[in-house]
């Protein structure tokens, strides 16, 4: 060991690095460094904010050091072989459940008003979570367009995959605030279909198509709230799909809108000095399809009123055999 010139004895001096740590203590941590013999003051010691962030690191690395190893296998050819891979996302709802006393509200003009509230919503199961999920992908669009983003609902083959809605609602007009009531939706099943999503050809805003298979067992509108029966109107049985020139549903989804055979569009327009919401189906287009919209059919098994007394008036059942979208054109305004 050399001597140090600078110190009255001539002998070297060493030098100790310590981490210090009070919890008493409010300030930040630092490395403090000693010499020997020498001692940390209190005002040396400032607290551990980082010190969640070691015992973090140390967590991760206490599980990393007792993952069983032994457990993985390689994967012989003919293994590696069967595995398959895919662009997008899947995801499940296995679960699902909201309930809220959330308002929304949409106002027309000042004082004008209508809203929504208390929205309620759960989903059943099916019998093997994740074995039927929705999924989300971007795909290449029709020769010449843009990609499209596609959102496919489960498949829901056994109808398993049941949802349950609730929400109240109501009006605000001329300083009067009236309540219209709750609407119910019960055991609404969906059989596949989804949304697409991409640009639209020749102006802003979003292209869209949508298709839609679905059963309802009942909607429910209800006067009194959610939880009156009496006084309600009711359809039963519900029943929306694709049908054939003859009107039979074909158990497909109904294509409402296509982003290249048969486009959807939301956007804003000008009109009357001011911008417009707009939402609209465009004419068939043979070039990416047939020419033809497509069909679909709508069928109620029931329609009836619950009276205040009691008695239930029946007006029988319903059927639109055959329905095609030409083109939809509907613009809102304050």
């Amino acid at each position: 060991m050399e001597r140090h010139p600078h110190l009255p004895d001539g002998s070297a001096r060493r030098h100790e690095w310590r981490a210090e740590y009070r919890p008493d203590c409010r300030e930040e941590p630092r490395i403090v460094r000693r010499a020997a013999g020498q001692h940390l003051e209190h005002g040396d010691y400032r607290p551990a904010r980082w010190l969640p962030v070691m015992a973090l690191c140390a967590l991760v690395l206490a599980a990393l050091v007792a993952f069983d190893v032994a457990a993985m296998e390689p994967l012989n050819d003919k293994a590696l072989s069967a595995v398959r891979g895919g662009d997008g996302v899947s995801f499940d709802l296995s679960g699902f459940r909201m309930d809220g006393d959330a308002r929304v509200t949409y106002t027309a003009q000042p004082g004008r008003s209508m809203y929504s509230e208390y929205l309620s919503a759960s989903r059943s199961d099916s019998a093997q979570p994740f074995a039927d999920p929705y999924r989300i992908d971007i795909v290449n669009g029709a020769p010449g367009l843009a990609d499209v983003i596609r959102l496919d609902m489960p498949r829901n083959a056994d109808g398993a995959q049941k949802w349950q809605f609730a929400y109240d609602w109501g009006v605000s007009a001329d300083g009067i605030d009236s309540y219209g009531g709750a609407v119910l939706l019960k055991d609404l099943v969906l059989y596949g279909g989804g949304w697409q999503f991409s640009t639209p050809r020749t102006r802003d805003g979003v292209a869209f198509g949508a298709a839609v298979r679905m059963d309802i067992g009942q909607l429910a509108l209800r006067a009194n709230g959610r939880n009156e029966a009496q006084g309600q109107m009711a359809m039963d049985g519900i029943r929306i799909g694709a049908v054939d020139n003859a009107g039979n549903f074909t158990g497909q989804p109904w294509v409402i809108a296509d982003v290249a055979a048969q486009p959807g569009s939301i956007d804003a327009v000008a009109q009357n000095g001011g911008p417009r919401l707009h939402i609209g189906i465009a004419w068939p287009d043979a070039q990416y399809g047939s020419g033809q919209a497509p069909q679909g059919g709508i069928q109620i098994d029931k329609i009836s009123f619950t009276n205040p007394g009691g008695g239930v008036t029946d007006f029988g059942s319903s059927r639109i055999g055959s329905v095609q979208i030409q083109y939809l054109d509907i613009k809102f305004r304050p």
